[in-house]
């Protein structure tokens, strides 16, 4: 069990400021050690951050608003990530996403978390306006494999998600370091997510010699 900090007392609102920041860590830090199937417990919730468990009802109300308000303040560095990356070329944008997301996976865990839990009210695609529009300009260059903007949008959530999500089981299934893989996973990215440009005498959009032409 998280080793629990001296005892808060409600007061001041940078008392609460604090209080709520140390039951969010709490919380985080219990997923982390306890797993997600062990259920958060939210008197060693408050045990661990060192308040009276009756604040955090005061202040969060339940459980699942406890989640949203961690998930909150995790996913600004990761927001924050994908602002910078929003003008750079495709290939550095992918790189940055990924390891950052990498770097700060407790987002991505409560997220997941609380869709699982049935909550529909996370965003799953931060900065959706902006990195929309940068995906839309890379479609009109050629540089996207589809033409589709949401579901490359979706796909590529999806895909850095997920690998954030089960990165490190993927690496003792592989028998490879973590970071080796994060690495080898950049330049698959850019694969998946890029438009390959054409043969040499082949035009963009023809097909390879001995494919099928559909009518």
């Amino acid at each position: 069990m998280t080793s629990p900090r001296p005892r808060r007392r409600a007061g001041s609102f940078h008392d609460r400021e604090a209080t709520e920041d140390a039951l969010r860590t709490a919380a985080v830090e219990l997923l982390n050690k306890e797993g997600v199937l062990a259920g958060l417990n939210l008197r060693e919730v408050a045990d661990a951050a060192g308040v009276n468990r009756g604040l955090v009802y005061q202040y969060f109300g339940s459980r699942r608003a406890l989640l949203r308000s961690a998930l909150l303040h995790r996913s600004k560095g990761n927001a924050a990530d994908a602002a910078s990356a929003a003008r750079l070329p495709l290939r550095e944008r992918l790189a940055l996403l990924l390891r950052g997301n990498a770097r700060r996976p407790e987002a991505i865990r409560l997220i997941a978390l609380l869709v699982l839990d049935g909550d529909d009210r996370p965003r799953i695609l931060p900065n959706r306006g902006s990195g929309r529009d940068t995906l839309a300009e890379d479609a009109a260059r050629g540089a996207l494999p589809s033409g589709d903007v949401d579901a490359v949008h979706a796909a590529l959530a999806s895909t850095i998600y997920g690998y954030t999500l089960f990165r490190e089981h993927l690496a003792r299934e592989i028998g490879v370091p973590v970071e080796e893989l994060d690495e080898r996973m950049v330049p698959t990215l850019e694969a998946l997510f890029s438009a390959r440009p054409p043969e040499p005498g082949r035009a963009a959009g023809e097909p390879p010699p001995g494919t099928a032409r559909t009518r």
